[in-house]
């Protein structure tokens, strides 16, 4: 084990993974020569050559369609977009064509595409957006959204073994902010399986990426007035653990759905209906979902804060649903 950033794990499962199997290659806008517009691919062109670490134009149709061929031709490719706002110009290859091949033809496609994600530093509209929801509604595709640094290297690996197109979201306010014990050795997480974050008994929290972490600070605040709150991170949203939150829901009885992504069609939605669909007669309150605003994300400071969903916004839902 050693103390690593979520952005040093992420970039050691993806040297290891490059180390163990010589299919795997990275193609990106700046990923060899620069290191990566974070840093995450910085030595990896050195090591592995730039014929497995490769810069490509700005192009990002161009990038997922020559990662789609490659993969039915046996390789491995890992795409990174420097921002996930990015992805929708690869829209076409992903959604249409790489999601589709196996159910087309019977041929795997293993992509992997690093999707940079999320708010917190005024990235302003185009490089603060969480669209997660939107790829979890395509069939043929997965949606990583690790949240911890050891998730973050544990299902980058599973990602580049599955025989499927991946969107691996990592939110950018982690990469350097959180730091925990990553084990040196190669491990795979496990798709489909959610985490307890922490443990409680009176209102269920059901979260991911970075909002596991607003939400453990809100629930640090509320325990003084005698609110015991579950954090459940789900890991995955495709596939999602429903298992483990209607368990939770089960034990609570309360429930909120976090995430930083906007309200209408955010993949909340899709959680709030399977609980009223399923767990109904568990719950003592309605399901609430504390998310984004529609809207594009602002780039001004104090818009962007009242924009993404706050301690104190978490703080609130948590006092009224428990009060219900």
């Amino acid at each position: 084990m050693a103390e690593k950033t979520y952005l040093q794990a992420i970039s050691d499962g993806l040297r290891q993974e490059m180390r163990r199997d010589k299919r795997v290659y990275v193609i990106g806008e700046d990923v060899g020569v620069y290191g990566g517009a974070f840093k995450v691919t910085h030595g990896f062109q050195e090591e592995f050559g730039p014929w497995r670490v490769i810069d490509a134009p700005l192009s990002e149709t161009a990038i997922v369609g020559s990662c789609t061929g490659a993969a039915i031709m046996g390789m491995r490719p890992v795409a990174e977009m420097q921002f996930a706002d990015f992805v929708s110009c690869a829209w076409d290859h992903l959604v249409t064509v790489a999601a589709k091949q196996r159910y087309r033809a019977g041929t795997a496609v293993p992509i992997v595409v690093r999707c940079p994600s999320g708010g917190g530093f005024s990235g302003g509209p185009f490089h603060s957006q969480n669209p997660e929801s939107s790829f979890a509604h395509i069939p043929g595709l997965k949606v990583v959204c690790p949240a911890t640094p050891e998730d973050a290297k544990g299902l980058l690996v599973t990602a580049i073994e599955d025989p499927n197109p991946v969107l691996y979201f990592e939110h950018k306010h982690l990469y350097r902010r959180i730091k925990a014990d990553v084990p040196e050795d190669r491990y795979a997480t496990p798709f489909g399986e959610a985490r307890i974050h922490r443990e409680g008994d009176d209102v269920t929290v059901v979260t991911w990426g970075a909002m596991v972490y607003t939400a453990a600070e809100a629930a640090d605040k509320v325990e003084s007035e005698g609110i015991s709150t579950e954090i459940v991170d789900l890991r995955t949203i495709v596939p999602w653990d429903r298992k483990a939150v209607l368990a939770s829901v089960e034990k609570t009885s309360k429930v909120i759905v976090l995430h930083e992504d906007t309200h209408t069609g955010g993949f909340g939605a899709e959680i709030a209906a399977t609980i009223a669909e399923e767990a109904f007669e568990h719950l003592d309150a309605p399901v609430k979902r504390i998310t984004a605003p529609d809207s594009p994300v602002p780039f001004s400071p104090p818009l962007e804060k009242a924009f993404i969903p706050q301690v104190e916004d978490v703080v609130a839902g948590l006092q009224e649903v428990a009060g219900y």
